[in-house]
């Protein structure tokens, strides 16, 4: 498991790729072992994904009687969605890579993806205990919820268009893959698993 040091290490990459800085390569490991150890960045994430798991199961019970609880199949469900969510867009974005010749860079990109959503984790987590405890501020909330979802596609879209070129229908339609499948299957998932709030 990658340390705090080389996290840190990777996330200071991210930041110098998102400012169009090429030396930000030289601070993640691209190859097909990084690409593997960058799955490690689900687990660093952990924190913050309990934490809107703890949000969530808030929101589903308030549709439902008081009293009500929720077990541990509830929280396994949450966890396939979580993981769905994760894997399911990496394995449409190699399949693109390979349709359309780029899949030398698919390692480059599951590295940067992985350990991009690691600060957008805790971002999310942010807003989640501002949900949680202020819960007044949701207009607030809201806005600062779009914010994030602008920024998160103004990353990816800058670290693929380092990693691939300046090809931009080829840049947006990773970006694409990267984030339109992920709100679609959670939101399947949800319903057909039975977790989506009343």
């Amino acid at each position: 498991m990658p340390t705090l040091k080389e996290v840190e290490f990777y996330l200071k990459g991210l930041w110098l790729l998102f400012k169009q800085d090429a030396s930000g390569f030289t601070y993640l490991d691209l190859s097909d072992r990084g690409a593997l150890r960058s799955f490690w960045s689900i687990l660093w994430a952990m924190p913050a994904i309990l934490l809107s798991f703890a949000w969530w199961r808030l929101l589903f019970l308030q549709g439902l009687p008081e009293g009500t609880e929720t077990g541990a199949l509830f929280f396994f469900r949450l966890a396939l969605i979580e993981a769905s969510n994760w894997l399911f867009p990496l394995i449409l974005l190699g399949v693109l890579c390979w349709m359309i010749g780029i899949g030398e860079k698919y390692a480059s990109m599951v590295v940067v993806t992985n350990w991009l959503a690691l600060p957008v984790s805790y971002a999310y987590g942010m807003l989640v205990l501002l949900m949680m405890f202020l819960p007044a501020l949701a207009g607030v909330v809201a806005l600062l919820w779009l914010l994030l979802m602008i920024t998160v596609i103004a990353a990816i879209f800058r670290i693929v268009r380092m990693i691939v070129g300046d090809q931009l229908l080829m840049v947006s339609t990773i970006v694409m893959v990267l984030l339109v499948p992920s709100m679609i299957i959670a939101e399947v998932l949800e319903q057909y698993l039975g977790v989506y709030p009343g």
